[in-house]
């Protein structure tokens, strides 16, 4: 006979929660120089290597800013100086490969290596810009949002 007490099920529920706080991160900072930040929940967070990035987070980097991301599906992004980026949507199944990645270029340069999503459905990566939206069809692009748009 088994017998339940509260310590087992405070126990799984931290686990749960740990998981869940896990699952959040679809990604992470691996290169920076110069000035870097992310908006975050209203926050403004000076960025550093190895900081992880969550959906909807926007990185903006100075006039002598540069940051490298890779992401749970593989893609990997590049932004030069004057750049702001947001991370608008991501979902992605690591076991079946589906998913959606949204974003926005608001401003700057962006360099992209498409990761599994874009492999798995040419449809499901987008990248927005104020005059277009990009459907991501190739394995490797770039985006230059000027000062005007």
């Amino acid at each position: 006979m088994f017998k339940f007490t509260k310590t087992p099920i405070l126990a799984i529920a931290i686990c749960a929660l740990s998981a869940g706080v896990a699952l959040a991160d679809i990604g992470q900072i691996k290169t920076l120089k110069g000035d870097v930040r992310i908006s975050r929940g209203g926050a403004d967070l000076v960025a550093k290597a190895g900081d992880a990035l969550e959906q909807f987070d926007t990185l903006s980097t100075g006039p002598n800013g540069s940051v490298g991301m890779t992401f749970i599906d593989g893609a990997r992004f590049s932004a030069g100086p004057n750049s702001v980026i947001e991370l608008s949507r991501f979902k992605f199944n690591p076991t079946t490969h589906d998913g959606e990645f949204q974003t926005r270029v608001k401003r700057g340069t962006l360099a992209v290596i498409s990761g599994q999503i874009a492999k798995r459905s040419p449809t499901a990566m987008t990248v927005r810009t104020p005059a277009s939206i990009l459907g991501v069809r190739g394995t490797r692009f770039l985006v230059k949002v000027g000062e005007g748009n």
